[in-house]
């Protein structure tokens, strides 16, 4: 890449004497460590700004320096990611120039290796050909592998591709023991190991042969002649595990048990040492056991039984070796003998007698001695007779408080026995005996005592039950207990009243008794029942009190007196809403009150709304009753009240109240068909209040003049339509009003925006037929469109710049005329909105065929030496009168709307040999890319004020117009056209 070298100039700046370059800290950069880049600027007076780049993308913020310094970038954990091309520019107002690149490279430490061996799937470990892969997931390549053998070097592979290697093995003896291999990139080896799988295990047993007796210690011995350390065995007997080792140093190990009966069947044992578990061969052991000690039970269970009843004896074993001979024995007397093959339990049944009582036991043996059971003594009972109940003193009627002795005896029945008495199925007492057949219980009469008495008697063989014996107990009346019918103190007139007289306890017959003020009223006899009751219609001469008496031959008993009021019920209330307006709003407070005509006090007043509660007022004497209550929205409905005086409640008429609520403050809401509202649209103006009493009338203003109402009936808002023009851009408003209050929203502003037109192109040029040399500028310009503006300009289809408008109006372009500008041109605008393209000017350049060997031809026939020798000092003078004299040269891509004369030219004082033709410098003929490496423009003095100029050319004299042309790549192509407001390296 080339640099650029501007015009000789006396301000301080970036010269091509100075210089900028990249270094780097430290040399060599690996992963996680820390990169520091230094760019150095030297030689600069002027404050300039570097920027530091990977690739093509910027890294950080620039960073300012006033004279020739440097600056660091510093990236303080490198990852593998970090790598690259960096490099720094620096720039001033004017230049810049780009430092060398520097080419950093990440070096990754190789990852910890993985050693694992490969084999096949069936593998067998002395046949079978294995391998070992050691392998790592990172680091820099070439890496060096190396695999060792109990630390014995077997082979060294270097890898530049890949980041795994193989070694072969042939798994013989002498490859037994630890394997390790290591990975090396030059920062340092990292290892790993792998482990020989074990041989096939050999199970061997302690005791020589497969049988042996219970009860010996028995060992097993699992041992493998090969695999590496650690190794972890399991023992199984019958596919179940029984011990589970570890070996660390050796690879034999052993399992002791004591053997039972339980211990026979086949018996294996594994060892692994990572690589899956290898199996010994299945050996079978046998055990003989003798018999444990057998156990004789009864069926049914107990050791009393009754004559004639069926009695199983079982003999039972819980381990020995089969076969087994048992044998039942009564007192020593030999019952049965039975061999058994295939159970370790027998039994023998018979029918009872009374010579059966005795003791039991049974025997068992298999060959190494009879072991006997524990005996058990059964007994031959007699059932108890039904027992027989008698009362003491006799008679079945008692006083309370008198002793009564219950007598229970049964005639025969072995003891002990088990005597219950009852009272109505309740048990009283029980008493077990040994030596009498008879038992007796006392108690002290009370009322509660009669009812029927029996008793039970049980030996074991069920109870049996006597018959049963009914007591009566005199008892004399309670005082007897009045109550009215309905309950309460008060009544209606005209109500039915009974009165009922109840004695708690008391023998019948009973004579009950009702009196009104002493008066008497009935007289009743019952001889069933202990409640009378007596009823009547009241009148208004039955208030007073009222009792009763019971007697049952020990004097009457008088109850309590009950105070008898008869009342008037309350009639039909009245209530009435009293509200401080005709029309009941928000916030008032509106009195209920509720009055019954008639009714005996206190009564209690309850209101209602839509039958939900909303309090409740007393009036102790008589009158009506009130309740305030502040209005809210949901209070509008139907009221009622509620009288009670305790005979009734009486319901009020419903009262309707409908409650209006004032508009909130409206919202308003602008609806266009696209998010910017744009001539021609219809707007949607919506007006709507959250709360408010309906009809609702809405009132729409645009910059306070009224566009127009409407009026909701039923809530919600209402809208209002305008197709839109420039005119309705501004703020809108609206009203909302129900009568109780207007309210107005917020103003919502809007902007109605214009598409552009379709621009007009004009070409403007010094004179009527364009030539090379020639200023051309292009004026493109929408008659009418919202500001901004974006304008495009197109030569043959092809961009040549873009400009925005701020202020409506257009925009121009520039171009120093060469042959290729010949072609068509247009224009673009676009707002956002729609752009718009305009017709295409066709323009024709004349003079300068274009053609690079024409130019170079050109310039060598004046005599290139001397030619270029003067235009460069007479550039160099001009340059200088420039100066001294304060103009500086303008380039605009916009111009002022007032258009110079199209007869004028563009550039005036200027001698014509220099304004005809531009200054070529470093023309070099031999090379087939490059036509111009440099072309200068000589400043000419523009009659007409730019309304802008390129930051590119601020503050110069002069300007390079091309830095670099690549020609085509044959000599009749044309030299290729590149925008003069557009340096090229």
């Amino acid at each position: 890449m080339e640099s650029e070298f501007p015009c000789p100039e006396t301000e301080p700046g970036i010269t091509d004497t100075e210089i900028v370059q990249v270094h780097y800290y430290p040399e060599f950069v690996f992963e996680g460590q820390e990169l520091v880049l230094i760019c150095s600027v030297n030689g600069a007076t002027k404050p300039i700004t570097v920027s530091w780049y990977k690739k093509q993308d910027r890294l950080q913020k620039d960073i300012e320096l006033q004279t020739s310094s440097k600056t660091e970038f510093t990236i303080p954990v490198v990852q593998n990611s970090d790598a690259g091309e960096y490099y720094c520019i620096a720039r001033n107002s004017r230049f810049s120039k780009q430092s060398n690149s520097v080419i950093i490279s990440v070096k990754v430490p190789v990852s910890q290796p993985v050693l694992t061996l490969r084999r096949p799937g069936t593998w067998n470990l002395m046949t079978d050909k294995m391998s070992l892969q050691c392998e790592v997931q990172r680091g820099s390549l070439p890496i060096w592998y190396q695999f060792f053998h109990e630390g014995v070097l077997l082979e060294e592979i270097k890898s530049t591709s890949e980041r795994k290697m193989f070694h072969r093995l042939s798994p013989t003896e002498k490859h037994s023991g630890n394997y390790y291999c290591t990975a090396n990139n030059g920062l340092g080896p990292q290892w790993s190991k792998v482990m020989i799988p074990v041989s096939k295990p050999v199970l061997t047993f302690s005791s020589p042969g497969t049988r042996t007796l219970g009860g010996i210690q028995m060992s097993l011995q699992c041992e493998v002649q090969r695999g590496s350390l650690p190794i972890w065995y399991q023992f199984f007997r019958e596919g179940v595990l029984l011990k589970k080792r570890e070996a660390i140093s050796w690879r034999t190990v052993s399992y002791s048990f004591s053997v039972t009966g339980e211990n026979s069947g086949n018996y294996y044992c594994t060892a692994d040492n990572g690589f899956g578990p290898q199996r010994s061969e299945a050996m079978r052991l046998s055990v003989t056991v003798p018999v444990s000690q057998p156990v004789l039970s009864l069926s049914p269970r107990g050791t009393r039984t009754l004559v004639g009843n069926e009695v199983r004896l079982q003999c039972e074993v819980q381990r020995g070796s089969l076969p087994i001979w048992f044998q039942f024995f009564w007192e020593d007397v030999l019952l049965t003998r039975t061999e058994t093959t295939s159970w370790r339990t027998v039994s023998y049944s018979f029918s009872v007698t009374g010579e059966n009582s005795g003791n039991y036991y049974c025997t068992a043996d298999n060959g190494f001695g009879p072991q006997r059971s524990e005996s058990i003594n059964l007994s031959v009972i007699v059932p108890v007779s039904q027992p027989v109940l008698s009362l003491s003193p006799r008679g079945t009627r008692t006083l309370v408080g008198n002793e009564v002795r219950l007598q229970c005896e049964v005639q025969r029945g072995s003891l002990p026995i088990w005597f219950q008495f009852f009272w109505e199925d309740v048990l009283l007492t029980r008493t077990e005996t040994t030596s009498w057949r008879t038992v007796s219980y006392s108690f002290s009469v009370t009322g509660e005592n009669s009812g029927n008495y029996y008793c039970t008697a049980d030996n074991g063989f069920g109870p049996q039950r006597s018959e049963s014996i009914n007591l009566s107990v005199i008892v004399p009346v309670s005082q007897p207990v009045f109550s009215l019918s309905p309950r309460g103190t008060r009544t209606l007139v005209g109500n039915e009243v009974r009165l009922q007289c109840e004695v708690q306890r008391g023998s019948l017959p009973i004579w009950f008794q009702f009196f009104w003020e002493d008066v008497l009223l009935t007289r009743t006899e019952t001889t069933s029942w202990r409640t009378v009751s007596y009823s009547f219609s009241v009148t208004g001469e039955n208030s007073g009190n009222y009792y009763c008496t019971a007697d049952n031959g020990f004097g009457p008993q008088r109850s309590e007196s009950i105070n008898l009021s008869v009342i008037v019920p309350v009639s039909r209330p009245v209530l009435t809403l009293r509200a401080p307006r005709v029309q009941a709003v928000v916030g008032d407070v509106v009195e209920l009150h509720c009055e019954a005509q008639r009714g005996s006090p206190p009564i209690l007043y309850q209101f209602y709304h839509e039958d939900v509660t909303l309090g409740s007022s007393s009036s102790p004497f008589g009158g009506g009753a009130s309740f305030n209550l502040i209005l809210k929205a949901e209070h509008s409905g139907n009221y009622f009240c509620e009288a009670n005086n305790g005979q009734g409640v009486q319901r009020s008429h419903m009262v309707p109240l409908s409650v209006r609520v004032p508009v909130s403050h409206p919202v308003l809401t602008l609806r266009t068909p696209r998010v910017q509202a744009v001539v021609g649209d219809v707007l949607e103006i919506h007006c709507e209040s959250q709360r408010g009493s309906s009809p609702i009338q809405y009132q729409f203003y645009h910059e306070d003049v009224a566009l127009g109402n409407s009026s909701s009936l039923s809530g919600g808002g209402t809208s209002f339509y305008l197709s839109l023009t420039t005119e309705h851009s501004g703020n809108y408003s609206c009203e909302a009003d129900n009568g109780l209050g207007v309210q107005r929203s917020e103003a919502v502003s809007l902007n109605v925006r214009v598409p552009v037109s379709r621009p007009v192109l004009t070409l403007r040029t010094a004179r009527t037929q364009v030539v090379v040399g020639d200023v051309l500028e292009l004026h493109c310009e929408a008659q009418r469109g919202s500001s901004p503006i974006l304008y495009w300009f197109y030569h043959n289809n092809v961009t040549l710049e873009n400009s925005t408008s701020h202020s409506g109006q257009g925009v121009s372009l520039n171009l120093l005329l060469t042959a290729d500008h010949s072609g068509t041109y247009s224009c673009k605008a676009d707002n956002g909105l729609s752009p718009q393209h305009s017709e295409a000017v066709t323009l024709s350049v004349m003079g300068l065929t274009g053609s690079k060997s024409s130019l170079i031809a050109t310039s060598v026939t004046g005599g290139l030496l001397s030619m270029m020798a003067i235009a460069a000092v007479a550039v160099l003078f001009y340059c200088w009168l420039l100066r001294k004299a304060g103009r500086k040269p303008t380039f605009d891509s916009s111009r002022n709307p007032s258009a110079p004369d199209p007869q004028e030219s563009t550039y005036h004082n200027v001698p014509g040999w220099i304004e005809l033709q531009p200054v070529y410098s470093n023309v070099n003929p031999n090379r087939g890319e490059v036509v111009y490496s440099e072309v200068w423009s000589v400043k000419k003095e523009n009659k007409v004020t730019a309304a802008s100029e390129p930051e590119l050319f601020k503050n110069t004299d002069s300007c390079v117009i091309y830095s670099q042309v690549k020609g085509a790549s044959t000599a009749a192509s044309k030299p290729q056209f590149l925008d003069p407001f557009t340096p090229h390296r």
